[in-house]
C-alpha cells in the first residue's frame, strides 16, 4: 500500500496508552483477510467513475488516533478493522488502497476539494454532515463513558466535571456542548470538555487523572477499558446509537460502487469475518446503506 503522512506521531504524554493503539503484539491489528485475497465485484467495478477507475486507486483518509477501529501500529502506517474494512472495499473495486493519515477535522474537507476519495475514520453518519458529503453506511455505533475504577460517573448528572474527548467527534461537537449547556440552564456548573487530538490522549488524560471521564464510541471505549486491565471501567449504558459510514463527496457516483463493494463483503462473509477478528462483531449490520443517519 501506498501511504501519505500528514500529521506528526502521538505527543509523549500519551505513552501511558500508546500500546493501545501501536502493533505490539500483533493480536487483532494487521489485516486478517487481506484486500490481496478479496476478488473485484464485477458489478461495484461498473459504477466506478471514470476518473476514479482510470487511476486504478482509492484514496483514503483516516487519522489514525482511533483504537481498534483506526490507528498505528509500529512502523507507522495505518491498521485496525475499519482499515482492514476500507481495503477490503478497494480490493471489491479492483483498485489498490492509498492512505492519507490526516487530522480528522480535515478529512471531510479534503473530500469535498478532491484530495481524498474515502474518509475511513469511524465516522458517525449525521443530517449535518451530510449537507457536506454523502456517507456509506457500514456499521452501527452507540457512545460510552469512561472513568477510573472505583470512581462512579453518572452521563446523565456530570455537571461540573472535566471530561475528556477526541476532537472532532460527534461527542465533541454535540454531546457534550448539549449536555454542559443544560447544566447551565439548570444552573449547575458547565461541562469542562477537554477535547485532544487523538483518542489515546484522551484516554490518557483520564489515567493521568487530568480528566474525571472520556466520552467515545463504543467500540473505542470497550478497547480501552480491555486494554487498560483495570485502570479505567465503564460508566453508564450505551446511548445515542447511528451508523458510522465511508465519507465521501456529495453526489458522486462513487458512493452507490462504494455501496455496493460494502454489500458484496456482506453477502459473501468477508465484512462479518472482519469484525469477528477484532471483537466489534455487536455492531454489524446486513445491509449497506446511503445517509441513513436521522439525528
Amino acid at each position: 500500500m501506498r501511504i501519505r503522512f500528514a500529521v506528526p506521531a502521538l505527543a509523549a504524554a500519551a505513552a501511558l496508552v500508546l500500546t493501545g493503539c501501536t502493533n505490539d503484539d500483533g493480536a487483532n491489528t494487521e489485516a486478517t483477510t487481506g484486500g490481496a485475497d478479496i476478488a473485484a465485484d464485477d458489478a461495484a467495478v461498473a459504477l466506478l467513475p471514470e476518473a476514479v477507475s482510470e487511476s486504478g486507486a482509492l484514496r483514503l483518509a483516516t487519522d489514525a488516533d482511533y483504537p481498534p477501529n483506526e490507528f498505528k501500529d509500529q512502523n507507522g502506517d495505518p491498521v485496525g478493522w475499519g482499515v482492514e474494512l476500507g481495503e477490503a472495499v478497494a480490493a471489491k473495486l479492483g483498485l489498490e488502497p492509498e492512505w492519507s493519515i490526516l487530522s480528522f477535522d480535515s478529512i471531510l474537507p479534503q473530500i469535498e476539494e478532491d484530495g481524498v476519495d474515502v474518509g475511513a475514520s469511524s465516522f458517525t453518519d449525521t443530517v449535518e454532515r451530510q449537507q457536506t458529503v454523502d456517507f456509506v453506511n457500514y456499521y452501527n455505533a452507540g457512545t460510552l463513558w469512561a472513568a477510573p475504577t472505583g470512581e462512579t460517573v453518572d452521563p446523565e448528572n456530570a455537571c461540573g466535571m472535566k471530561v475528556a474527548v477526541q476532537s472532532g467527534t460527534v461527542q465533541h461537537t454535540h454531546e457534550l456542548p448539549d449536555r454542559s449547556e443544560k447544566c447551565v440552564e439548570d444552573g449547575e456548573s458547565a461541562i469542562e470538555i477537554l477535547p485532544f487530538d487523538g483518542q489515546p490522549e484522551a484516554t490518557n488524560a483520564v489515567v493521568l487523572g487530568q480528566a474525571d471521564a472520556f466520552s467515545a464510541d463504543s467500540p473505542v471505549t470497550i478497547d480501552a477499558v480491555n486494554k487498560l486491565d483495570g485502570d479505567i471501567e465503564i460508566q453508564g449504558e450505551l446511548f445515542d446509537a447511528a451508523p458510522y459510514g465511508f465519507a465521501i463527496k456529495k453526489d458522486s457516483e462513487l458512493a452507490e460502487a462504494v455501496q455496493a463493494a460494502v454489500q458484496s463483503l456482506m453477502d459473501d462473509g468477508t465484512y462479518l469475518e472482519i469484525l469477528e477478528n477484532a471483537g466489534a462483531e455487536t455492531g454489524a449490520i446486513d445491509e449497506a446503506t446511503i445517509n441513513a443517519g436521522t439525528e
